[in-house]
C-alpha cells in the first residue's frame, strides 16, 4: 500500500463518520466545556486573582493551591475539547461548504493552541508564588492578555460558523444569526482589551447565547438524526 493510500485511509477514518455521530461528539464536547470553564475561570481564577493586589493574590493562591491546580487542569481539558469540537463541527458543516467548514475548524484549533500557551503561564505562576506576588502576577496577567487576544480568533471562528449555519439550509437561520452575534461580542471585547487597558465592557456576556443554543441544537439533531440525502452529501 502506498503512502498516499495510507493517508487516504487515515483521512477517511476521521472524516467518514456520520453527521449524527459528529453532532453528538461536538454537542457533548461543548457541554463539557460549558461546565468545566466556569468552574475553573469564574469560580476559581477570578475568585483568587486580584490584578490590583499582587500580595493578596499570592496569599489566595497559596491558601488554595489545590483548587488552583485543578483549575489549570480543567482549562487544559477545555483547550483539548476545543480540538475535538472543531473536528465534530467540521463534519457537521462540511455539506454546507467544505472549504469554509475547514476554515472554521482550523480557526478553532489554532485558538486552542493559543489557549494552551496562555494556560502554561498559569503553571509558570505557580512556580514563582512568593509573599509579594510580583513575579506570579506577571504570569497571571500574561495568561489573561494572551487569552483575550486568542478570543479574537475564536470570535472569527464563530463568525464563519454562523455564516455557514445561516446558508446551510439544514441548520435554522436563527441559530446562524445568534452565532454571528456571539462572534461580535468576542471580537469587540478582544480588540477592546488588547488595545486599551481601560476597556471594561463585556459584550460577550450578553451575546454568548448563540453558543448555548448551538449545544442544544447539536445534541437534539444528533439524537434525532439527519436526512439520509444530507448524510450522503458529506
Amino acid at each position: 500500500m502506498t503512502t498516499n493510500e495510507n493517508a487516504l485511509r487515515i483521512t477517511d477514518r476521521f472524516t467518514g463518520i456520520s453527521l449524527r455521530t459528529a453532532a453528538i461528539v461536538a454537542g457533548v464536547g461543548l457541554l463539557l466545556m460549558a461546565i468545566l470553564s466556569p468552574i475553573a475561570y469564574l469560580n476559581t481564577f477570578q475568585r483568587l486573582v486580584n490584578f490590583d493586589d499582587a500580595a493578596l493574590t499570592a496569599q489566595n493562591i497559596s491558601n488554595s493551591m489545590g483548587a488552583f491546580r485543578t483549575a489549570i487542569l480543567f482549562l487544559f481539558a477545555v483547550a483539548l475539547l476545543d480540538v475535538l469540537v472543531a473536528w465534530g463541527l467540521y463534519i457537521v458543516l462540511k455539506p454546507a461548504n467544505k472549504n469554509l467548514s475547514a476554515l472554521a475548524a482550523w480557526l478553532r484549533v489554532i485558538y486552542g493552541g493559543i489557549f494552551i500557551f496562555a494556560i502554561s503561564k498559569l503553571y509558570a505562576a505557580l512556580q514563582v508564588v512568593t509573599p509579594d506576588g510580583t513575579q506570579a502576577m506577571t504570569f497571571l496577567k500574561a495568561f489573561q492578555s494572551i487569552w483575550d487576544m486568542g478570543l479574537i480568533l475564536f470570535g472569527f471562528h464563530l463568525l464563519v460558523l454562523g455564516y455557514l449555519a445561516f446558508k446551510s439550509g439544514y441548520i435554522p437561520k436563527w441559530l446562524g444569526v445568534f452565532l454571528v452575534l456571539a462572534s461580535v461580542g468576542y471580537i469587540v471585547d478582544g480588540f477592546g482589551k488588547t488595545l486599551s487597558p481601560d476597556y471594561n465592557l463585556n459584550i460577550a456576556q450578553f451575546t454568548f447565547v448563540g453558543e448555548v443554543l448551538l449545544i442544544f441544537w447539536l445534541l437534539w439533531r444528533g439524537f434525532k438524526g439527519f436526512d439520509p440525502a444530507l448524510e450522503a452529501r458529506k
